[in-house]
């Protein structure tokens, strides 16, 4: 498999246009911002957050789609006469959905734009739902969910690498953390209304982010990284300079991202035997193994059926604490938002890491005492408040830092000539991996909750060990900076 890399800035515009070329209202305003420029416009750090709020709309979509299944279970087993095993398949399709659009996110991304690609992911996901809310059987059912979840895919690689490409320096981490924290605002609002919203109706308010997202595409500029490789350079300045501000200098990094591209024209074609290469395979194998590391540690698991583990864990309102865990979730991806340009990826990713080992491994001895006591005495319903409290203390460790962070550090760490390629493949294992702990969380739970539990702590464990070994700090770089220190 390779790509082309255009090697020269001749032709380049000809070749690759953006989908959504709506570039005139920010060059026109750049030109003439002492009589057109609003104070909006003029303040480059707004002008990025509202770029950044807009495409957040993609990860709720992400964040709709993870947490649908848990407080629908139970009625669309009853409605459809879905079996375990055929409701399992039905959760794990989204999965399936997103590995395809994960594939296919990159050389998408690449030859139409970030702008673009997200455009084509919204369509499907809108498809998707309402199949999903007009189903009279698994097969209208299997279909939208596949559906939702190529449009996930894509957003999943999409949004993260456009937030680090527009974002400045100083804000990277936090912006970049946005797209998670946008993520767990989607589970959230899943949880809330399922409470009070059949299935079908829940369907179709989660049509509702992409809805909104579409026409926002086309009053955002297109990112300006993207624009330089792709050789248009007046749009490229243009685009940078809304998003800077209109007052700013931007001379340095328009001179620092033009010698990054004309570095990474040099090569023609990439192809996977590039990846031997260590300024290659180092940055990918970080990217692929914080990606990897977050969904084997059973995140999924526990989102897509937390009614029926915390009913497992004698919990009688299931989805009033289901919500609540999404709750918590946000307030603590909320935080991470807030530290990750304070206190670094790297010191964030430990302590994540290490909450969630203890957290699984006290989730893991609640649950094995619970099967050994009877259930009228004192200490099976210490249990369950243990096993409730290493849950959320398990989601607000996951949230401080894995949940967030490998996304942010995926779209920093992989360099520009290899982004589409690698990016696609970092973003296909946590896909696939994901697949797999959805596949398998249910029946795993059935099995033995305290089994399952501590499979998924090891896995935790040996995240702090990759972690400390592996992961480099990226804070306070720019983004050429980053991608140069490991050739």
């Amino acid at each position: 498999m390779s790509f082309r890399e255009e090697g020269g800035d001749n032709g380049r515009g000809d070749l690759k246009k953006p989908f959504l070329h709506t570039g005139s209202w920010y060059r026109m305003s750049s030109r003439q911002s002492s009589v057109m420029g609003s104070q909006i416009l003029r303040d480059g750090s707004i002008s990025v957050v509202l770029c950044v709020l807009i495409v957040a709309l993609g990860p709720i979509q992400f964040g709709f789609t993870c947490g649908y299944s848990s407080p629908t279970q139970s009625e669309i087993s009853h409605d459809l006469k879905l079996t375990i095993s055929e409701f399992s398949i039905f959760g794990s399709l989204s999965n399936v959905g997103a590995m395809v659009g994960a594939i296919a996110s990159g050389q998408i991304a690449e030859y139409i734009g970030r702008k673009g690609s997200l455009m084509i992911a919204a369509i499907p996901n809108i498809i998707g739902w309402l199949a999903i809310s007009f189903a009279r059987d698994s097969s209208f059912l299997f279909m939208g969910r596949l559906l939702e979840g190529f449009g996930v895919g894509i957003i999943s690689y999409t949004v993260p690498v456009y937030i680090a490409e527009i974002a400045p320096q100083n804000m990277r981490g936090s912006l970049g953390s946005v797209n998670q924290l946008s993520v767990t605002i989607g589970i959230m609002l899943a949880y809330l209304l399922g409470l009070f919203t059949s299935w079908r109706v829940l369907a179709v308010i989660g049509t509702l982010p992409c809805t909104i997202l579409i026409p926002g595409l086309f009053f955002i500029p297109e990112s300006p990284r993207w624009l330089a490789k792709m050789g248009m350079m007046e749009d490229f300045e243009a685009s940078l300079q809304v998003l800077r501000g209109f007052d700013t200098d931007i001379s340095v990094e328009v001179n620092e991202i033009k010698r990054a591209v004309a570095s990474s024209s040099k090569r023609t074609t990439i192809r996977f035997s590039d990846l031997k290469r260590k300024r290659y395979w180092y940055p990918l194998l970080v990217g692929i193994g914080l990606l990897v590391l977050q969904q084997l540690s059973g995140i999924n698991g526990v989102l897509f059926y937390s009614s029926k583990i915390f009913e497992s864990a004698a919990v009688s309102s299931s989805n009033v604490a289901t919500f609540g865990l999404g709750a918590i979730q946000v307030v603590a991806t909320g935080v991470t938002t807030w530290l990750v340009d304070k206190a670094g990826r790297r010191l964030l990713l430990i302590i994540s890491s290490s909450g969630m080992t203890v957290s699984l491994f006290v989730v893991a001895v609640a649950f094995y005492f619970e099967r050994i006591v009877s259930e009228n005495t004192r200490l099976y319903g210490i249990m369950g408040i243990l096993s409730l409290v290493g849950l959320v203390a398990y989601v607000i460790s996951f949230s401080f830092g894995i949940g967030a962070i490998p996304w942010v550090i995926m779209s920093e760490i992989l360099p520009v000539n290899i982004k589409s390629l690698a990016g696609s493949t970092a973003t296909l294992a946590n896909w696939l991996t994901a697949w797999v702990i959805t596949m398998t969380a249910n029946l795993l739970l059935t099995w033995s909750g305290a089994g399952t539990f501590t499979i998924y702590g090891i896995v935790a464990a040996f995240t702090v060990v990759f972690v400390s070994l592996w992961v480099p700090e990226t804070k306070g770089r720019s983004l050429e900076e980053i991608q140069s220190s490991f050739r």
